[in-house]
């Protein structure tokens, strides 16, 4: 092996594991900003962050959009970034972050069951087995508590469906990434998708809450604005180019194992800040993961 081969393998274990730290890191952070603002907030704010910061990319793309281009675009805009920055704000209100990072793991399921029922995409045994496998976890998820193993129906924690929501609402724009675009690069799509959401977020924000007062006159509010100001510039834009440099440098589905790490990272910010995890917890945790790994696993082809 080369060492220019050599060199490009370590170029994108590193994108990996710095991918993975970010996306993992996202959680905690969230959690930070819930401190001193409502779930709407943080959702609108992380969108504002995240759209400036890429202003540099979107305007002078826009000019060169047509109509079908832009109503794509807006939808991507609500389902990819939008709808699940107050999702899963409004999920860590009432779940821990580590748990929140490992709902996340359903992404790619959910983008295959969308795929199915509403692109002509088809799912495989394969994707069904793990479909069950990832159910069966996230069921003990929402059911395990303290001091009674498993609960019933009854004890469900609500909030894991918001998690399971924006997992879906990733699923369609991934979709509608793959299957409605064909001339914009995927960098060019989330800087211009969030461009398209900006003005909504910023009407919200200024309009809506209390946002501007809590910044002035709330303690600790400007530690909370810097958590979801990083929140937004590293968890929603630079790791979405990072991922897309990752995509083309080496495979797609080396880069969805992105997916697997996430949740360890997520887990590992939550017990340092205290969060207790059950026995049932950690076996909820397993089978996620397992399911997400075996239903999204690409059959080796013997050349």
């Amino acid at each position: 092996m080369s060492t220019t081969t050599n060199d490009g393998n370590l170029k994108n274990w590193g994108l990996l594991i710095l991918l993975s730290l970010i996306w993992g890191s996202s959680f905690i952070l969230i959690k930070r900003g819930l401190e001193v603002f409502s779930p709407g907030e943080v959702g609108a704010y992380r969108i504002v962050a995240a759209a400036t910061f890429l202003l540099p990319l979107s305007i002078p793309r826009l000019k060169n959009l047509d109509k079908t281009q832009i109503k794509n675009l807006i939808i991507v805009g609500l389902v990819g970034s939008f709808i699940p920055a107050f999702l899963f704000a409004k999920a860590q209100t009432q779940l821990s972050s580590s748990l929140t990072g490992v709902l996340n793991a359903l992404t790619p399921l959910a983008v295959v069951v969308i795929g199915a029922l509403f692109f002509q995409s088809k799912i495989t045994r394969r994707n069904g087995i793990g479909l069950a496998i990832a159910f069966v976890g996230v069921f003990i998820l929402v059911t395990v508590k303290e001091g009674s193993g498993f609960g019933a129906f009854t004890d469900i924690n609500a909030y894991a469906f918001f998690v399971i929501l924006a997992c879906i609402c990733y699923g369609f724009n991934l979709n509608i990434i793959k299957y409605r675009f064909q001339k914009l690069k995927p960098i060019e799509i989330t800087a211009i998708s969030l461009i398209m959401v900006l003005p909504v977020a910023l009407l919200y924000l200024m309009a809506g809450t209390q946002f501007s007062y809590k910044v002035v006159n709330i303690e600790g509010a400007l530690p909370a604005l810097g958590y979801i100001t990083l929140l937004g510039v590293m968890g929603t834009a630079i790791a979405l180019i990072i991922f897309n440099v990752m995509v083309k440098t080496a495979t797609p589905v080396f880069a969805s194992s992105v997916t697997y790490l996430i949740p360890i990272v997520a887990i590992f910010w939550g017990v340092l800040d205290g969060e207790v995890l059950l026995f049932g917890h950690y076996v909820g945790i397993v089978a996620v993961i397992i399911g997400v790994w075996f239903g999204n696993r690409k059959k080796i082809v013997q050349p």
